[in-house]
């Protein structure tokens, strides 16, 4: 029994590791939660990067603690073995290096915790309540912890939070030591999508007899991504500032679902040819959009309960689990459309005699399909990577590569179906029918 007991609490302890590598610790603002009879072990609310002046505020109230077995309500629960602590990463390690040596550790009495507060600490009932504020003296990045070691019992509690750091002239900062950064870098990119849109306005009004619908749907993408990053950086702006996002998070939240969804069928749409090569869509490629969308309103409903609940709530990992999986569905069904019509292309090329042609559309969608696979791998994997390795202090560095790799994105797909008057999907020219003709038949179009 007590060797299952050591490895739970293990499994646990690696799992509340995994947990803290996915909170993105830009948004830990003001919060209140209720936590209902919850018998886990450790719960984990929230990570937080502090500089040296950084302060911890943690109040607790209505609390109720009660025991599971008859047996354990017979006897009182020792209030020293509840309470909160901060808890870095690095420490978190040593932590599991402790369960391990003694299955019955309790983690309030380890050295490697920066402690808190305990239930001992409490006002006497009926007003079983606490709140107090702690300097963080050595700045890292820590994650706030409730731990429950007293067997077979759960907690019931009211508690409001307040992690932040003090700037020169003594102003609260909400924001994490590395996302602190995250409203003025928002800020700029959203006017270089605003302009990219005055751009794209101006050269279609320019071209329009080379317009297609397609065009029109990209310029509601700009916007949308225009919009989504001026809400994120009103959103982060007042978190810093006050603690709470004035209702920015929810303009942040319904513009990054259209945004996505539109990037998608962008994508999928520019894929199969739709507008360019043909006024209409088959049936096979109905049913990716049919797939795709319904997939990111599921990924945007998990990324909802993401960011606006926290690791506090039992299912928060699984909500991870989903967005990730569905994140992972969707960027591969985008690409066989990409691949269909690479492969259209191929046998349409061996029969209407027209290789210069078909040639410019190979190239065109081999490039395309090349980078959307460099986009999806460098905002899935590289974009997680450095937000692992980056110290606490560099968070902003990760949210900056992915803009500036999705702007990267941007640029090139809007320029490979830019409208034009002679657009490289109709390129015609003679000359260069015959060496046409001998790259169609090289396989380097295969993939």
């Amino acid at each position: 029994m007590a060797q299952a007991k050591r490895h739970g609490m293990i499994l646990l302890l690696l799992l509340l590791l995994l947990t803290s590598l996915l909170i993105s610790p830009s948004t830990a603002e003001i919060k209140t939660l209720t936590i209902s009879s919850d018998s886990r072990s450790m719960i984990l609310f929230e990570k937080f990067g502090f500089t040296y002046r950084g302060k911890a505020s943690v109040s607790v109230s209505a609390v109720n603690v009660a025991s599971s077995s008859s047996a354990a309500a017979a006897a009182t629960p020792d209030p020293s073995r509840l309470g909160f602590f901060l808890l870095s990463e690095e420490s978190l390690l040593q932590i599991v290096l402790e369960f391990r040596e003694n299955p019955n550790f309790c983690v309030l009495d380890s050295q490697y915790i920066l402690f808190l507060f305990n239930f001992r600490d409490l006002s006497p009932p009926p007003h079983a309540s606490f709140n107090q504020s702690y300097p963080v003296i050595s700045p890292n990045e820590y994650s706030l912890y409730f731990a429950n070691c007293v067997p077979d019992t759960s907690v019931s509690m009211n508690v409001h939070t307040e992690l932040f750091n003090l700037d020169s002239d003594d102003s609260k900062d909400y924001l994490s030591a590395g996302s602190t950064q995250l409203p003025s870098l928002y800020f700029l990119f959203s006017l270089s999508y605003f302009g990219f849109l005055g751009f794209w306005i101006y050269y279609c009004y320019h071209n329009k007899r080379s317009v297609h619908r397609i065009h029109l749907l990209m310029a509601g993408l700009l916007l949308m991504k225009a919009l989504n990053l001026i809400c994120a950086a009103e959103d982060k702006h007042y978190v810093k500032v006050t603690g709470t996002p004035h209702g920015w998070d929810v303009l942040f939240y319904m513009f990054q679902f259209i945004r996505v969804v539109l990037l998608f069928t962008v994508i999928v749409l520019i894929g199969t040819g739709w507008s360019f090569l043909k006024p209409f869509l088959q049936e096979k490629e109905k049913k990716v959009l049919m797939i795709v969308i319904p997939l990111q309103v599921l990924a945007n409903l998990a990324s909802v309960v993401i960011g606006e609940t926290g690791p506090f709530i039992k299912d928060w990992v699984t909500w991870n689990q989903v967005f990730l999986l569905v994140d992972i569905i969707c960027c591969c069904a985008i690409i066989f459309p990409i691949v269909w019509s690479i492969r259209s292309l191929r046998e349409t090329s061996k029969t209407d005699g027209k290789a210069a042609r078909n040639l410019a559309k190979l190239q065109l969608f081999r490039q395309f399909y090349v980078v959307v696979i460099g986009y999806l791998y460098f905002t899935r994997i590289v974009v997680f990577a450095l937000r692992t390795i980056a110290a606490y202090k560099y968070q902003w560095v990760s949210n900056a590569a992915e803009e500036i790799a999705s702007l990267a994105f941007y640029t090139v797909m809007f320029y490979m179906f830019r409208p034009l008057e002679r657009n490289e999907y109709f390129v015609l020219d003679e000359e260069e029918e015959k060496e046409a003709e001998m790259a169609l038949r090289d396989e380097e179009f295969d993939l």
